[in-house]
């Protein structure tokens, strides 16, 4: 049976990390969460944050502009569902 890598010391919360990696979550994005829980507490982590309307409610332009600050590759061809999906995914 091989040996599970840990993800490194920059990630403080290595048990959250895993799981967020099992769901299926970019190394990037289950290292940014688990930090963040690791820096206060993980009920907190989900509580904080702004109070964006959905995906849904945004105009394909105000998607695209979003998939480009995140430089998501082919937003221009994209409906407004593939880049919901794209940028929840991202």
């Amino acid at each position: 049976m091989p040996e599970k890598k840990t993800p490194g010391p920059s990630v403080k919360d290595e048990e959250l990390y895993e799981k967020l990696r099992d769901e299926g979550n970019s190394k990037e994005k289950a290292a940014r969460i688990a930090n963040a829980a690791a820096n206060s507490s993980r009920s907190e982590v989900g509580q904080r944050g702004g109070s964006s309307p959905a995906y849904e409610e945004w105009t394909v332009e105000e998607l695209r502009d979003r998939a480009a600050e995140l430089d998501v590759e082919g937003r221009s061809d994209m409906t407004k569902d593939e880049l919901i999906e794209a940028l929840r995914n991202h």
